[in-house]
């Protein structure tokens, strides 16, 4: 069988770990990276190329968007609109519905497939609601997220100007409540207030508690570990007290790029339109035949 072309789009955080996700994918092909710029700075890219035009890079199947959330429509739409599957981690929940709307209507007149939202959340966490929502159609579901480094909001507070570094920390305080707190570096010619007033008006912080701290040196705060904790309490048919949990904890890039590599395996097997991951068969996210997974996994 033909292994599966890719092209990853974006090296940064996610870029970079879906780069050895692909690469430790029996049934996948990278065939380069696509950047803005196509300079090499990084020993990682040894007979990898690097271009800053897919064309170049031949035939591929699936382009992996490891750019931010913000960039995801203009990305999909452009890749999708040449015959290309996409697959991104598009992280803000209130827009997710919006965004598969306009990604199906090219992905179909182009032949093409969008699986969109494809992290841990929303994601295979959504996965996870689904299940526990088929298992007590009544009762209630409680996300609580980390303590841990969110990457959308890490790269929302970096997009700020003024900001030389960033690390926006989730912390959980119950009931699917939570707290930012945003650590950030300046740039010599910022002024704190400032940059403090616009990340609180930001979409990303500004429904939430958020404190802003300075730091010297952000690197001295980075660590991309996260983790969540799920639980529903609820009602199967006529009986009370069901409660189901699910918890996690993990380096956050490395699993978002190992589940988008995983749903591009599964655009291959979809018809031409847009999904996000509660839409897939979860076998479709397994390399090799569905026989073998049936026999292990049931």
């Amino acid at each position: 069988m033909d292994k599966i072309k890719i092209a990853i789009v974006g090296y940064g955080n996610i870029g970079q770990y879906a780069m050895e996700a692909v690469l430790a994918a029996p049934d996948m092909e990278l065939r380069g990276i696509v950047r803005r710029s196509k300079t090499k700075n990084s020993t990682s890219f040894t007979n990898i190329p690097v271009t800053d035009d897919i064309k170049t890079l031949g035939k591929i199947d699936v382009a992996l968007l490891c750019t931010p959330t913000r960039a995801v429509k203009e990305q999909a739409s452009l890749y999708l609109s040449m015959g290309i599957n996409t697959v991104d981690s598009f992280d803000i929940h209130t827009s997710i519905y919006d965004l598969h709307e306009t990604l199906a209507k090219t992905a179909k007149q182009h032949d093409s497939v969008a699986i969109l939202s494809a992290g841990w959340d929303p994601g295979s966490d959504s996965v996870v609601r689904a299940l526990m929502e088929a298992c007590a159609p009544k009762g209630l579901t409680y996300t609580n997220f980390g303590p841990g480094m969110s990457m959308g909001h890490t790269v929302a507070a970096k997009a700020i100007t003024g900001v030389k570094g960033a690390l926006s920390m989730t912390i959980p305080l119950g009931t699917s409540v939570h707290r930012r707190i945003v650590y950030v570096e300046l740039e010599p010619y910022a002024d704190f207030e400032t940059v403090k007033k616009d990340i609180l008006k930001d979409p990303y912080f500004s429904h939430d508690e958020t404190h802003v701290i300075q730091v010297d040196q952000i690197e001295d705060y980075i660590d991309k570990g996260h983790g969540v904790n799920m639980v529903r309490k609820g009602v199967s048919g006529t009986t009370d007290n069901q409660l189901f949990e699910f918890n996690m904890k993990i380096n956050n890039p490395a699993l978002t790029s190992q589940i988008m590599v995983g749903c591009a395996r599964a655009s291959l097997k979809q018809q031409p339109g847009a999904y996000t991951m509660i839409e897939l068969p979860v076998i479709d996210l397994l390399p090799g035949d569905r026989e073998k997974w049936i026999k292990k996994l049931v």
